[in-house]
């Protein structure tokens, strides 16, 4: 079992709090018309901050019963030799519920790619899993998932991941949806960060993960989840994808006032 380790920081603590934050998030959204995505992306932020772009993305997303959830790694722990740590069975525990790893993918994603490895370790103080999944359970009660958190940000290994993602979603016998979880540029100006965010965001509409990870290079762009969302990127133009949409744009400052070091937040839908 892996325990909540954001759980009372990031998003309430308690079951009757929690349930009411994430309803009100998602009604505030308005009519949204959920519909199949192949995959999505997701800021992991407390929800003060991100909430409300989360809610947008997952508003607008049938979330089918399986979910391979793809988040950065901001502890630096990392055991797994190709930089992918894979939390491959039990379940990860919100106060909402325990949400069950799959172990039939996680066992076939082990098969598939030198770059995954079971590595707990990597995921014990990790937020940016926990964060995304109070949404999950509230709409889809009983999803599973398929938990990895990357160390690694070169195009190469992002690509090789995605590919074999999508080698095995493909012929998987249910829907899956993938879900890259990223916040954008951290901590400045808004009137820096939000140019830097739109390249970001547009290099993942066009599904171009490569470029978005060159992008965030020669730009300094301090996307937190760039492999994730290039990893996602790679898997769903191999499925036939030609494009995302960005489903809402916001900052930090939004909510503190405050635009002299703010962070970035982008929801993006795959379909």
């Amino acid at each position: 079992m892996r325990a909540p380790a954001v759980s009372g920081r990031f998003y309430p603590g308690t079951r009757g709090e929690l349930e009411r934050t994430v309803r009100e998030l998602l009604d505030a959204v308005g009519e949204a018309h959920p519909a199949p995505a192949r995959a999505a992306m997701a800021p992991h932020a407390g929800y003060v901050y991100s909430g409300f772009t989360a809610a947008c993305v997952f508003a607008r997303v049938v979330v089918p019963p399986l979910v391979i959830i793809l988040a950065p790694n901001h502890t630096g722990v990392c055991d797994a030799p190709g930089g992918v740590s894979l939390w491959e069975a039990g379940a990860f525990r919100t106060p909402l519920g325990d949400v069950a790893v799959d172990e039939p993918f996680a066992t076939a994603l082990l098969g598939a790619t030198p770059l995954v490895a079971v590595d707990h370790a990597a995921h014990a103080a990790e937020h940016a899993v926990e964060v995304e999944l109070p949404f999950l359970q509230l709409l889809c009660p009983g999803v599973r998932i398929v938990p990895l958190v990357l160390a690694h940000d070169a195009w190469p290994a992002c690509r090789d991941l995605g590919l074999a993602l999508a080698g095995l979603v493909g012929r998987w016998p249910e829907p899956v949806l993938l879900l890259a979880s990223s916040d954008l540029n951290h901590y400045e100006p808004a009137r820096v960060s939000t140019p830097k965010d739109r390249q970001a965001l547009a290099a993942l509409e066009e599904l171009d993960g490569e470029e978005l990870l060159a992008r965030c290079r020669r730009a300094r762009i301090s996307m937190c989840g760039r492999a994730p969302a290039a990893c996602v990127a790679a898997a769903t133009r191999a499925l036939g994808a030609t494009r995302g949409m960005v489903v809402d744009y916001r900052h930090s400052g939004w909510v503190t006032g405050e635009h002299d070091a703010v962070v970035g937040y982008g929801g993006v839908i795959i379909s």
